[in-house]
C-alpha cells in the first residue's frame, strides 16, 4: 500500500485592514510623483484617510528631491544615463506600500513628521 505524497502547507495571503483603493492611491503616489501626491493633497476625501495621509507628503517631497537630483545629474556627461535608476526607489517603496504597510522613506518621512505635515 502506498501513501499519497504530502503537499506542503500553503501560506495564507497577507491580510491588511487598509482598503485596496487606498493602497492603490498610495502606489500611484509613489509611481507618478510629484504630480499624483499633489493631486491627492487637493482632494479632501482622499487626504483625510489615514493611510493616504501618512504617505502623501513624503511622496511629494521624494518626487521633488528626485526631480532636483535628475536636473543636477542631467548636466554631468555619462552620469545622466543613471537618472532612470532613481525610479527603482519609487517602485520598491510603492510595492511595499501596496501591501498595506506604512512605508517610511529614511530621511523624508521624519522631516515630514517634524514639520507636522503627516
Amino acid at each position: 500500500m502506498t501513501t499519497p505524497p504530502e503537499t506542503p502547507p500553503v501560506a495564507p495571503a497577507p491580510q491588511s485592514d487598509v482598503p485596496s483603493d487606498d493602497r492603490l492611491w498610495v502606489l500611484l503616489c509613489f509611481l507618478i510623483t510629484p504630480l499624483f501626491p499633489l493631486i491627492t493633497l487637493f482632494m479632501n476625501d482622499r487626504k483625510e484617510k489615514p493611510f493616504i495621509k501618512y504617505h502623501a507628503n513624503p511622496t511629494l517631497i521624494l518626487g521633488i528631491v528626485e526631480v532636483i537630483i535628475a536636473i543636477v545629474l542631467g548636466f554631468i556627461p555619462f552620469v545622466n544615463c543613471l537618472i532612470p535608476l532613481l525610479w527603482i526607489i519609487n517602485i520598491v517603496y510603492g510595492i511595499k506600500a501596496y501591501k498595506g504597510v506604512n512605508t517610511d522613506i529614511p530621511i523624508i518621512t521624519n522631516f515630514s513628521k517634524q514639520q507636522g505635515w503627516s
